[in-house]
């Protein structure tokens, strides 16, 4: 384990959380910050940070090699929208950026971690100082599924699957053995209420779930307190998640509020699904 530690901080808690919990293991963060992504937070959870604009990949390893560092992790996501607005990619990122455009979401990322990884910087797991987040396998709320949830999350699992093939999105949301709609570019939260829009908020089971393929270094599949604010906003009733490869930020604290929001949680695998699902 290294001393030292590279951040390239993305949107969200989990870069906050990320350097958190490498700090206290002892281990001195490097971060780089996204203007218009990356929370203000991030300044008092890092030793040393960079504010770059979306896309400045030149400058993150330039940054990183002054500082020696030799592995970093990509903690949080930056929104797909921001391809079309607002980003400022310098010559670097401008390059990878010309060769990528069409490329799916991992062999995007896989093409920028390459381009850290021949400047002498590993990219890492993302998931290296905090894997207790990670969500364990069965019912971790208080409140079963239902049977019919149950079948919805079947349902919404395999879909999910074959969307993860494809390299689209994670997020799928079913109601009563119906697909109510699916994530792609615009990000969970959105996909989530458009599904409470076209349910009137009357209840509905969301799934997300790693892609089959998951390459554990970036776009690990998260949830946190704003998803959960997100569902109870649409009527979504059960949160079902992938055991093992999904991270849970602020586990407590988000297992608490689905426990008064009533929303059933559940770490999803298919020995788990053919045992709760009667045919």
């Amino acid at each position: 384990m290294t001393e030292t530690i590279g951040l390239i901080a993305g949107n969200g808690t989990f870069p906050i959380l990320f350097a958190r919990a490498a700090r206290q293991k002892g281990v001195h963060v490097v971060a780089v910050a996204m203007q218009g992504e990356t929370l203000e937070d991030i300044n008092a959870e890092v030793d040393e940070i960079t504010w770059v604009r979306v896309g400045q990949v030149g400058k993150t390893i330039s940054t990183f090699k002054k500082a020696n560092i030799t592995q970093a992790a990509m903690a949080g996501g930056v929104r797909k929208t921001r391809l079309f607005e607002g980003a400022r990619p310098d010559m670097t990122g401008l390059k990878l950026l010309a060769k990528n455009l069409t490329r799916p979401d991992d062999g995007m990322l896989r093409t920028f971690a390459k381009a850290f990884e021949d400047e002498g910087i590993e990219i890492v797991d993302s998931t290296l100082y905090m894997p207790e987040a990670l969500a364990p396998h069965g019912v971790l709320s208080q409140r079963e599924p239902t049977q019919d949830e149950w079948r919805d999350l079947e349902y919404g699992y395999n879909i999910a699957c074959q969307m993860g093939k494809l390299d689209v999105g994670q997020t799928v949301i079913v109601k009563s053995g119906a697909v109510v709609a699916l994530e792609a570019i615009e990000g969970t939260d959105a996909c989530i209420k458009r599904a409470g829009e076209l349910t009137k908020n009357k209840g509905a089971v969301m799934v997300k779930i790693a892609k089959p393929d998951q390459d554990m270094r970036f776009d690990v599949p998260a949830i946190g307190l704003e998803t959960l604010k997100s569902l109870e906003s649409a009527g979504i009733k059960v949160l079902g998640i992938d055991a093992g490869r999904t991270l849970m930020l602020d586990k407590d604290e988000l297992l608490k509020r689905a426990e008064r929001m009533k929303i059933a949680v559940v770490g999803l695998n298919t020995d788990l699904l053919n045992t709760k699902v009667q045919t």
